[in-house]
């Protein structure tokens, strides 16, 4: 089983959702980076379910460092993760060992792990772990924050309910948008539409169901020249760590399905200098051209299927008595996840840009150099 993600910087997760804990090792880090572990709660909120439009299941997500950081600095060494799961309740699946939940993992690993895996909750799949991709990401964030690289997201759309999209070629309208989401547990740029994505959200909880939706994320002051130009291009890498999230189902870039739909003369992005910086007066390739970042902000949708856990009684089978049947869920479970997904991808989108800088630029990049021997 493959747990790790990354080149010279790695991400590797354990734990099960019913264990005493989950964690996470981030390897590759470069040595001498402040680490604030007060940001690092900070993000963890953003994660956690508040109110009935989440589970029910809440977790004090506790983010304890056992190695890697000495004195609040990275060491170089690997920094590992241990946040502890206090609130279980393993009985809500006594009845579902051998039955596989819709869209769920159950079946597949059961037949990968010759049935050996924990179903708890999902076990190692669980969106549970997505908590230690958080810290994970925390501390990725603050060493981007280093070059004056920020991530943003909000949510632009849940079930047939829009938000206005982020305007990359507008630096003073941008700044607004971000300014509105960048503080806000349910991110929305327009108040109007997040009322009614709520009311939606609700509507959809109060009828045993579930929705989906759409984050759009934003790199921002993402320097020219990232990305191989083939198998490690940069949207590879950023599309395979948020492939990494469960419940994600499609990734696109700029305008994406959108551009298959115009002619070249339209899709094209104009390069102009202004400023005495070259810059697009179009961003439909979403800052990257060529597998390369191209200097533009970089615009990534993550496609959210609806959660897969719902009140209703449905279809499916008994795999290891080999027949039809019918289940219903009691457990704790989110109408909606889009929300809390939106600082998960955030994170996924901040180790893989990390690691594509040091992968161009060589630890050095962030610290400016030997700066501890130097005092």
């Amino acid at each position: 089983m493959k747990n790790t993600f990354g080149n010279n910087l790695t991400i590797t997760l354990f734990g099960e959702s019913h264990q005493d804990y989950i964690g996470a090792t981030l390897d590759g880090l470069p040595a001498g980076i402040f680490i604030d572990e007060k940001y690092i709660e900070h993000m963890m909120e953003f994660r956690k379910p508040k109110g009935n439009i989440s589970t029910a299941r809440k977790e004090s997500d506790k983010v304890e460092i056992i190695s890697g950081l000495f004195e609040n600095y990275t060491t170089g060494t690997p920094l590992t993760i241990l946040i502890k799961n206090e609130n279980v309740i393993s009985k809500d699946y006594d009845d579902l060992s051998h039955i596989a939940r819709l869209s769920h993992c159950d079946y597949s690993a059961y037949m990968k792990y010759l049935g050996f895996n924990d179903y708890r909750g999902s076990g190692h799949f669980s969106g549970r772990l997505t908590a230690a991709i958080v810290a994970c990401g925390a501390i990725c964030m603050q060493v981007l924050s280093l070059k004056d690289i920020s991530i943003f997201s909000h949510i632009k759309k849940i079930g047939n309910i829009n938000d206005e999209a982020f305007d990359s070629c507008n630096i003073d309208h941008l700044a607004r948008q971000i300014d509105i989401i960048k503080d806000a547990y349910f991110a929305v740029i327009d108040q109007r539409q997040k009322e009614k994505m709520l009311a939606k959200i609700e509507e959809t909880r109060l009828a045993q169901d579930s929705i989906g939706g759409i984050v759009e994320s934003i790199v921002y002051n993402m320097p020219v020249g990232v990305g191989e130009p083939t198998f490690d291009s940069l949207e590879s890498v950023i599309s395979h760590a948020i492939f990494s999230i469960g419940g994600i189902k499609a990734v696109e870039f700029g305008d994406g399905i959108e551009m298959s739909s115009m002619i070249g003369s339209i899709a094209n992005d104009p390069f102009r200098i202004i400023n005495d910086k070259i810059v697009t007066t179009t961003n439909h390739n979403g800052g990257i051209n060529a597998g390369i970042s191209n200097g533009m902000p970089i615009i990534v949708n993550s496609y959210i299927k609806p959660t897969p856990s719902i009140m209703k009684s449905q279809s499916t089978v008994d795999f290891k008595q080999m027949k039809n049947c019918e289940y219903q869920i009691n457990g704790r479970h989110d109408p909606c996840i889009v929300h809390r997904a939106r600082i998960v991808i955030d994170s996924m989108i901040a180790i893989s840009i990390c690691d594509m800088l040091i992968t161009r630029y060589g630890q050095l990049y962030f610290n400016g150099g030997f700066k501890k021997c130097a005092e």
